[in-house]
């Protein structure tokens, strides 16, 4: 009775990941909808804010909480707060935006386009074998992970904080012309 009490609370809790999963899911698909639906710049990035919370809440569900940590606190923290604090500081009004009277016909447009490819990943998805994956040891973990980008991906690793640094610059040498 205690072995069948056990697998049935295993399925219960499998079927709960199973539905946070494809909640989570769902969210990102919706707010990713709201990042290009919008033409508020201010509001595509808290719509970009929620997207990239339910992507930390699928890989909490995957067991991979390193790049759940890094998800929350670099990116929906950190990087984050730097656009919405460079979109405020360009101050983006309504009539500075360009007019665009047919967004949501190229939103429909690419869509469709875009179709195809999505039954094709789907197909192929639902193709694959359901066993799970073996698991490697030390794989993903924070001492592989530091030792592989201040290892042999370091060079690329300065370079992209050195163009996000400039690009920062850049965004305040455009904010202080405008309004000189």
């Amino acid at each position: 009775m205690a072995v069948k009490n056990h697998k049935l609370r295993k399925e219960r809790q499998k079927m709960s990941i199973d539905f946070l999963f494809y909640l989570l899911g769902a969210i990102a698909l919706v707010s990713s909808f709201g990042v290009i639906s919008v033409r508020q710049p201010i509001y595509a990035a808290l719509w970009l804010i929620i997207v990239l919370i339910s992507l930390a809440g699928i890989f909490a569900l995957l067991s991979n909480l390193f790049l759940f940590t890094v998800q929350i606190i670099l990116y929906a923290g950190a990087i984050m707060t730097l656009i919405l604090f460079i979109i405020m500081f360009l101050n983006i009004k309504e009539d500075n935006t360009p007019a665009e009277p047919k967004r949501f016909m190229l939103m429909i447009g690419s869509s469709a386009l875009a179709l195809p490819f999505v039954a094709l990943s789907i197909k192929a998805i639902m193709s694959l074998d359901s066993k799970p994956l073996p698991i490697i040891s030390g794989f993903g973990n924070v001492d592989a992970i530091g030792l592989a980008l201040f290892g042999s991906w370091v060079l690329p690793f300065e370079l992209i904080s050195i163009l996000l640094l400039v690009a920062l610059l850049g965004a305040v040498t455009l904010g202080q012309r405008s309004k000189a």
